[in-house]
């Protein structure tokens, strides 16, 4: 088994090595004149790992004798996928968008969704989810984001025309880092990151041909932030790059943790005095778990501080993706601006405008997110009981987790204070460590290799994410229900004693 980087790296020298015999069959596009970014940009989280995964899961299918009897794919927040419920609200909605016959045929729909569908395809092209919406999106659907916006954040005004629509978040996420691309620069523009980070952030850092800045969460904290880092990964990368933007995850993702309001204004003060552009990844806001964590908005503090701070130019971002909704193939989400210039504004949207809109049905679950059933109204009480029974039982799993890791010898996990993933550090013993060097393999990445082989647990190393050096880390959501969790945490126990045995 190899890392990412070096598959990629085989990949690339074969397909080289080969380039001469591809040009003399008529190949016009070859790996020889592939743009070199889209060879170096990774993405752990559907990496060699993954791919392996999927390949044992046909084998199984195809009568295969495996030592397990079945894949558990921890890899991917992906809450769907492993057994969590539509929202009957929203399901019922995008049924009636989808289908608007369903309106006059099915009685048993509730009112207040027929009125919710109804208003929506009022705002769309022929009344049809078919047809193509604003660049921007549905108009309505940016007025009711809006109105979630100040409800949010204690009624600080939002205003739809800062609100881009987008195919999940991270398609806005591409599109604002987009703007940052320059090559009249001099230097590379720097995009400050979190290590450990979601991977979406280092692989259009690279796609883009821009500079990977990255700085250390602190573990021993709980993966908390201090300026002094900040301050070191600035002035340690300034002379490589033109650094103008600072990317916050807040919850993290990988690791879990809530930033205390003092740690953003931390942030912002920073973001301040280096002339930053902020961006607030917030796609997990409705998953906090943690006596005495709460989430608090970039915006809100940042506006809340008054000026100068109150003038930061800010990016913030959501999705229909996670949160108790989990809808990730819908793939709905949006960015909202605050202060950004108008004229750039202007051209954001013509930029967005060449891939005419997002789906509209991903559309449609944005606008049920944030524009869910009144108390009163016909669907409220089933949707309240259906939300409050998924927060309350990633609630559960999130300490579950936490317990269940850090009882392994071996193993130590910080509490996952939000999100829906756990990054636990494991200790890997020398000739555990030697061998994978040998391979040309991460440490971490060898031991996710080998837990998958023998027991069909797909995992994300800590190498994916990025850490610090000489530490060994994975990802795994809190995700699995709870009878799935303790017949992984079973094949995880017992895989692990077994390592620690094999390499000691």
């Amino acid at each position: 088994m190899r890392t990412a980087q070096a598959l990629s790296g085989l990949v690339a020298r074969r397909l080289f090595s080969s380039s001469t015999r591809i040009m003399a069959s008529g190949k016009t596009l070859t790996v020889s004149n592939i743009n070199p970014n889209v060879i170096k940009m990774e993405y752990a989280v559907r990496g060699p790992i993954v791919i392996r995964a999927v390949e044992l899961e046909k084998e199984l299918a195809n009568g295969a004798q495996k030592p397990f009897p079945n894949v558990i794919k921890a890899n991917i927040g992906d809450a769907h996928a492993m057994g969590q419920k539509p929202i009957t609200f929203i399901r019922q909605l995008l049924a009636c968008i989808a289908n608007p016959s369903l309106m006059e045929t099915d009685k048993t729909l509730p009112s207040d969704v027929i009125e919710h569908a109804n208003a929506f395809l009022g705002s769309c092209g022929g009344k049809s989810a078919g047809a193509y919406s604003q660049s921007t999106g549905v108009e309505v659907v940016r007025k009711h984001v809006s109105e979630y916006i100040s409800r949010r954040d204690g009624g600080i005004p939002s205003n739809s025309e800062d609100i881009c629509l987008s195919g999940g978040a991270s398609e806005s996420i591409r599109n604002v880092l987009k703007l940052f691309i320059n090559r009249n620069n001099a230097k590379k523009v720097g995009i400050m990151i979190p290590i450990p980070q979601y991977p979406l952030y280092s692989a259009t850092i690279e796609e883009f041909g821009l500079g990977q800045v990255g700085y250390y969460l602190s573990e021993a904290s709980n993966w908390s932030l201090d300026e002094a880092e900040l301050e070191r990964s600035f002035n340690d990368h300034s002379k490589e790059y033109d650094i103008r933007v600072l990317c916050i995850i807040n919850p993290g993702n990988p690791t879990g943790q809530v930033l205390s309001r003092e740690n953003i204004e931390t942030i912002i003060k920073f973001a301040h005095k280096k002339k930053l552009f902020l961006m607030a990844d917030e796609v997990y806001q409705d998953n906090v778990y943690a006596q005495g964590s709460e989430f608090h908005s970039f915006k809100k503090v940042l506006v809340e501080m008054g000026e100068p701070y109150s003038k930061l130019e800010l990016a913030s971002f959501h999705s229909v993706s996670k949160g108790y909704m989990g809808e990730c193939g819908m793939r709905g989400g949006y960015v909202e601006f605050l202060n950004l210039d108008p004229e750039v504004y202007v051209l954001f949207k013509k930029m967005i405008s060449a891939k005419l809109c997002s789906t509209v049905l991903g559309q449609a679950v944005i606008d049920a997110v944030v524009n869910p059933p009144k108390e009163g109204e016909p669907s409220y009480a089933l949707w309240k009981k259906e939300r409050d029974a998924v927060l309350a039982s990633l609630k559960e799993r999130a300490t579950l987790v936490e317990k269940a890791y850090s009882s392994i010898d071996g193993i130590s996990c910080n509490p996952v204070q939000g999100a829906m993933y756990a990054f636990p550090q494991i200790t890997i013993p020398q000739k555990a460590v030697e061998i994978a060097q040998s391979r040309n393999q991460q440490p971490d990445f060898f031991y996710a290799m080998e837990l998958l082989e023998s027991t069909g647990i797909c995992i994300v190393p800590g190498s994916g994410f990025g850490q610090k050096d000489g530490t060994y880390h994975f990802r795994t959501t809190i995700l699995p229900q709870p009878e799935l969790f303790k017949d992984m945490l079973a094949r995880f126990t017992d895989f692990h004693a077994k390592f620690l045995a094999q390499y000691k």
